[in-house]
């Protein structure tokens, strides 16, 4: 690992040392770098979450830094950083994903140290690639990205930033406001859960130990998470040092069936 990594980590509660033997951890990585909300409005969306949860404003691209296709507002309290993108064309894939789910998670970027590595050992293992290894720059130096599909249509990327000084990634600019509230005390993402469909659990249970070397720690079952009417399974899933960590629900039959 290089220095300059083992520099920006530092300051980090939680440490790289591997804590789950059984994870074959080849990537590795370092942590989430930023998760990418698709949205209906992202300028009012940036709004409720500075307002509720006491994010501040951090970055901006849209057609004022030359994009034609979207606008993203990224938000920033401790080591969490959200985007929240808004389609600009009625024919977006950004707006079809939000006609068809709503506003949510489209993107899960992950930290490593080398994007191509991450996106190599993993798309030989059986990722479907969303997009290959790709350079990105601007004066404040550049960024590697690379990302493959996961469950649903969620997308994992891979981020190495280790030559890069600027405000997000190049193509952001920085975003100031005089509307900052007050942080509430959120520190970095703890855990992302994945629901998934009918007896697929275990599918991606297989996935994440395969494709990404994670280990499943911890299980729930149905007589253990349930209400009257509903029930669900749940595995988690951590890669190595355990700053990634992913529960994957699926439903199960309650106690009760629902009829109208």
């Amino acid at each position: 690992m290089s220095e300059e990594i083992k520099k920006q980590v530092s300051n980090v509660e939680y440490g790289l040392e591997k804590i789950f033997e059984d994870a074959q951890d080849f990537l590795p990585l370092l942590g989430t770098d930023y998760v990418e909300f698709y949205v209906g409005n992202a300028k009012q969306s940036a709004h409720y979450y500075k307002t509720a949860f006491g994010f501040q404003s951090y970055a901006y691209a849209g057609l004022e830094t030359g994009l034609k296709d979207r606008v993203s507002y990224v938000l920033k309290q401790d080591k969490i950083r959200l985007i929240l993108t808004t389609a600009l064309k009625s024919d977006s894939p950004i707006g079809e994903h939000v006609k068809k789910h709503g506003d949510g998670v489209k993107v899960i970027a992950l930290w490593v140290d080398d994007a191509k590595k991450s996106w190599e050992e993993t798309t030989k293992r059986g990722a479907k690639s969303f997009m290959e290894p790709t350079v990105e720059k601007d004066e404040h130096g550049e960024v590697v990205r690379a990302g493959i599909y996961t469950y649903g249509e969620t997308v994992h990327m891979f981020v190495e930033r280790k030559n890069y000084n600027g405000p997000f990634l190049p193509g952001f600019q920085k975003w100031e406001s005089d509307y900052n509230p007050t942080p509430t005390g959120l520190k970095f993402v703890d855990h992302m859960v994945g629901n998934v469909g009918w007896g697929e659990m275990n599918t991606w249970v297989k996935w994440y130990e395969d494709v990404m070397g994670f280990v499943n720690f911890l299980s729930f079952d149905d007589k253990q998470i349930h209400t009257e009417y509903s029930a669900l399974m749940s595995k988690v899933m951590s890669n190595g040092n355990g700053r990634i960590k992913f529960p994957i629900n699926e439903p199960a039959e309650g106690k009760k069936t629902f009829t109208n």
